[in-house]
């Protein structure tokens, strides 16, 4: 995975300064309560949600487990509707490939529909250092670029900023990208859309090559979808000569019929809306009717690790609807700029260390992001059992052991900094396996409780600095069980 957030502090040190920003919590807190009560509503909408929900996992897990089935029926449907299909390892050959593909046009500009993918992968950074220039359309990504600033939402990557912000920086920054913000502008939702869509519509028109990524790929046709609110999309995909599409392969659905599930669930999850003003289907080229050359770019990057972890494959379910950031406790506080990831979020804290590995420090933090409360489990359309992950992940952090990273079954070295956690599990581990060094060490407990600390010493600081250590109660459970029962019910 791309190294687009070198640099950052593992998640404790950056969230802690993102929780010291009054107006960004408010701006969090405004928004994900929002977006979470209109999803319900629609969501509440369905008597079958529960049964579209298990479907649409059902139908992931399908694909996952057959993946190379599935791979090898879309680069033949894809190339037999004219088509050409790519594969890419990692970011670096990804990046490789779109910008020579960009360069065989001759053209130094491109539009981009919205593409996690082509975050994930830093590629307009890589195709700013070959000379071409890449310009977002969708609105939120827009305000990203043109504020020099990172994405901090799956969904709405500008929700960080307010609707000052984002007019001075269209007053600011739009003059130096293309046509300059209107004289005037003011902040009001209507003049800010209007002046993005004059500043967009200019390149919309010039734009020779165009780049997407893709919600879903069907294996069966080798049609692509995409589904939008605004309608940027749509002229991405069709007005362009060539059109280049960068997909993680865990985008396969493998009939035409499945996405009559998920064009269910996602827009409910997402934008809360029964289905998306905008969704967009292609399958390769056509004559005189949208690009005259398309390509796409199947790319891995760490997916297939992922897929050989039995636990943590589950997280290449995930739709990207960002349900699970809108409910997330931690994330309305922190922000997603501190996951240090394209990927933020709960879906962030599993995915981003399963693509990256957990060698840094920022991803070794990251299943930590988590209060582990299942709000997240609770509201995922694919029913992704992110704290399962996040736990999983917290022993692969401490305790290392055997993994797959870049195709290769290595054993990972636990993490820096755990080795007083590593040696509590151990004392517990052994004392659970002897049960009357447990029932002494108890007793003991019980005994002088009247002596224990309010916080613990050393490495416990951490923990006990944010949370209030439970009071030892006056009498041990088994001695409890004994003098009320007897002894019966096989207490030891």
């Amino acid at each position: 995975m791309s190294g687009t957030f070198v640099g950052m502090p593992a998640f404790p040190v950056a969230a802690r300064e993102a929780v010291g920003n009054k107006t960004l919590r408010g701006n969090l807190r405004h928004a994900t309560h929002t977006i979470r009560d209109k999803r319900a509503r629609a969501v509440a909408e369905l008597d079958d949600w529960a049964a579209l929900r298990e479907a649409g996992k059902q139908i992931k897990d399908h694909t996952l487990r057959h993946l190379d089935r599935y791979l090898v029926q879309v680069e033949e449907a894809v190339t037999a509707a004219g088509g050409t299909v790519h594969w890419a390892a990692d970011a670096d050959e990804a990046n490789e490939i779109v910008a020579r593909l960009v360069e065989e046009t001759g053209e130094s500009e491109v539009v981009k529909v919205k593409s996690m993918a082509t975050q994930e992968i830093a590629l307009n950074e890589a195709l700013e250092a070959r000379g071409i220039h890449a310009y977002e359309t969708d609105l939120a990504e827009l305000i990203v670029q043109l504020g020099k600033d990172r994405p901090s939402h799956i969904l709405v990557p500008a929700i960080h900023r307010n609707r000052g912000e984002i007019r001075d920086i269209f007053r600011s920054e739009m003059s130096e990208w293309g046509r300059p913000a209107p004289e005037g502008l003011t902040d009001t939702p209507a003049e800010l859309a209007e002046a993005a869509r004059l500043h967009l519509r200019e390149k919309f028109l010039r734009a020779k090559v165009g780049i997407s990524g893709a919600n879903f790929v069907v294996a069966e046709t080798g049609t692509l979808v995409v589904v939008e609110s605004e309608g940027n999309g749509r002229m991405c995909l069709t007005l362009p000569e060539t059109l280049i599409s960068v997909v993680g392969i865990e985008k396969i659905v493998p009939r035409w019929q499945d996405l009559e599930v998920f064009l269910q669930t996602l827009p409910r999850s997402s934008t809360a809306e029964r289905m998306n003003p905008y969704t967009s289907m292609w399958t390769g080229t056509t004559d005189e009717d949208g690009p005259r050359a398309f390509h796409l770019v199947l790319l891995d990057n760490g997916r297939t690790d992922t897929l050989a972890d039995e636990v943590g494959r589950q997280a290449l379910r995930c739709i990207r609807c960002s349900a699970c950031l809108n409910v997330c406790p931690v994330y309305e506080r922190a922000g997603g700029h501190a996951y240090g990831s394209v990927y933020p979020g709960p879906i962030g804290a599993i995915l981003s260390p399963q693509l990256r590995g957990t060698g840094s420090e920022i991803d070794a933090s990251l299943p930590y992001a988590s209060s582990l409360c299942g709000a997240c489990y609770e509201v995922c359309p694919v029913a992704i059992d992110i704290p399962e992950v996040l736990v999983h992940l917290r022993e692969r952090v401490v305790q290392g052991g055997p993994a797959v990273r870049n195709g290769n079954r290595v054993v990972l070295k636990p993490a820096k900094g755990h080795a007083a956690e590593r040696a509590a599990m151990r004392a517990a581990q052994w004392a659970f396996t002897h049960p009357g060094a447990l029932r002494t060490g108890q007793r003991l407990a019980t005994r002088t409780r009247r002596l224990h600390p309010r916080t613990l010493p050393g490495p416990g600081r951490a923990w006990s600095g944010s949370r209030d250590l439970p009071t030892v109660p006056a009498e041990p459970f088994r001695d409890w069980w004994q003098r009320t029962h007897g002894g019966k019910g096989g207490a030891k």
